[in-house]
């Protein structure tokens, strides 16, 4: 079942006995687990009907009899076990689930890990609850989740904005929603959010950041792009040399693929890509800048200064003096 899906099932009361929320991407884990904490009850309701266990505090036993119960003066009662991941023999659930208690809306936050899916509890779950698995984004699809995001909250977000948050902030979908949450409440509702306010409110320099790399590049303008490394030499907190590298490896490699793209319409272009037609021209004008033979070699210069970086045949070089050597070397 999808995210979308179980809020959607939520909002029209449709309720589940149990609920295990794992995977990667703690985000919809946290947001599925909250949304039932804060609705499903009432506050009078919550007093005798809702509580919260701790995996490393608790055991499949104490959450089985607690399940059991039945609800005070409610339809149900809801019992939520956070870092569920800590719980020791979480396979013994298994014997809840073959036959669990309708009145009871049992939420297991199992983050960062899966189950198998051979196991019999697996198959029990899936089959008398909810059973989500919450995988991390691919960076390709953030600047979209973003602009979601905020249109839910009636604002939107330009191209260029979306893409710079994606490459300062990765994908970690909760760092980018506090850093959204955090910038709405500067701007009117119905705003577009631009460049401009993300340096402003959330401290990222819109001159001088990986995406502004990438188009110094793209026009092989050798002056902008050593300030912009320069920049990156003083300020190594705020631009990891990891991200950069990531960052100029996955646009050459899109390069590459546009490179041997027949049907070079802006839509097919991006729909192959993976990415907002807004920035096609930027492949376009990559790939007449760096010929295939280049570009083949610009990933091979990139994978070899990825691994300098992690200390593989560098002793003494900086990260910044690396940077300075890679940009060098795409742009010779």
């Amino acid at each position: 079942m999808t995210y979308e899906k179980i809020i959607s099932d939520l909002k029209n009361k449709i309720y589940y006995p149990i609920y295990f929320l794992s995977g990667e991407e703690t985000y919809f884990i946290d947001k599925i687990t909250d949304y039932i904490a804060k609705n499903v009850l009432t506050e009078e309701e919550k007093a005798f009907n809702q509580i919260v266990m701790y995996g490393k505090d608790t055991t499949i036993g104490n959450v089985d009899n607690t399940a059991k119960r039945f609800p005070m003066m409610s339809n149900h009662q809801v019992i939520i076990v956070k870092e569920a991941q800590n719980l020791k023999k979480i396979e013994d659930i298994v014997y809840y689930a073959q036959k669990p208690l309708k009145s009871t809306i049992l939420v297991f936050n199992y983050k960062y890990k899966t189950l198998d899916k051979r196991k019999k509890v697996y198959k029990l779950l899936k089959k008398n609850g909810v059973l989500f698995e919450s995988k991390k984004l691919y960076d390709n699809k953030i600047p979209a989740w973003i602009s979601d995001y905020l249109k839910e909250k009636k604002y939107s977000i330009d191209p260029v904005g979306s893409r710079l948050l994606n490459d300062f902030l990765g994908n970690d979908l909760s760092k980018i929603s506090n850093e959204l949450d955090k910038l709405m409440i500067t701007l009117e509702e119905g705003s577009k959010i631009t460049p401009d306010h993300i340096e402003k409110n959330i401290g990222i320099s819109k001159d001088y950041n990986n995406f502004e790399l990438q188009n110094a590049l793209i026009k092989k303008d050798i002056l902008k792009a050593n300030r912009i490394i320069n920049y990156f030499k003083k300020n190594p907190k705020d631009n990891p040399i990891v991200l950069t590298i990531t960052s100029l490896f996955f646009f050459f490699s899109k390069v590459l693929t546009y490179h041997y793209i027949k049907d070079k319409n802006p839509r097919n272009a991006a729909s192959i890509l993976k990415v907002n037609p807004y920035f096609i021209k930027d492949y376009e004008l990559a790939a007449k800048k760096y010929n295939i033979r280049k570009t083949v070699s610009i990933i091979s210069i990139l994978r070899e200064y990825d691994m300098k970086s992690k200390g593989f045949n560098n002793v003494s070089t900086t990260h910044g003096d690396l940077l300075l050597e890679l940009i060098f070397k795409i742009l010779h």
